[in-house]
């Protein structure tokens, strides 16, 4: 027969468990879990990606916007106007919806070509119109507005 104390060095776990008899720890709250550390380099990376580019950089293409893009962008500001974002004003009547499309293709544009003078009730302006597309276009490609208004004069 055993002994006691023979006994309980057979019922007594072995001194060093492998790993998968091991007690699990239960897991810590999660205020309390540790945190990685993000490398400095990545961080400075993502700051230079967020930063914004300058004007000529983000805004060069090396082709003009088309007709069916100006109008896609004139139809998708008709929308917001009739969803109510751009407020009561723009509803009011045609030609003020009209001024508010103009303003939210292009706000540049706009107040270059219409700025002090937006459109009136019942006036249909071709001159300025092709002046606003040409401003359009000349700001798809990046280039100076320079000379825009007034290119499209016809005394």
């Amino acid at each position: 027969m055993c002994s006691g104390t023979e006994a309980r060095k057979h019922l007594t776990a072995p001194a060093d468990p492998s790993p998968a008899m091991r007690p699990r720890s239960p897991p810590l709250p999660f205020h309390r879990t540790p945190r990685r550390q993000i490398p400095a380099a990545c961080c400075l990376l993502l700051l230079l990606a967020l930063l914004p580019l300058p004007p000529a950089a983000a805004k060069s293409s090396t082709r003009a916007i088309t007709d069916n893009e100006i109008r896609e962008k004139k139809n998708a500001c008709y929308a917001d106007i009739e969803n109510g974002l751009w407020g009561f004003a723009c509803r009011s009547s045609a030609t003020e919806k009209e001024n508010c499309v103009l303003r939210c293709a292009s706000p540049e544009c706009y107040n270059l070509i219409y700025g002090g003078d937006p459109l009136e009730e019942g006036e249909l302006d071709y001159i300025r119109g092709q002046e606003y597309k040409y401003c359009m276009v000349k700001l798809s490609l990046g280039e100076s507005l320079d000379g825009v208004k007034g290119s499209f004069n016809y005394s």
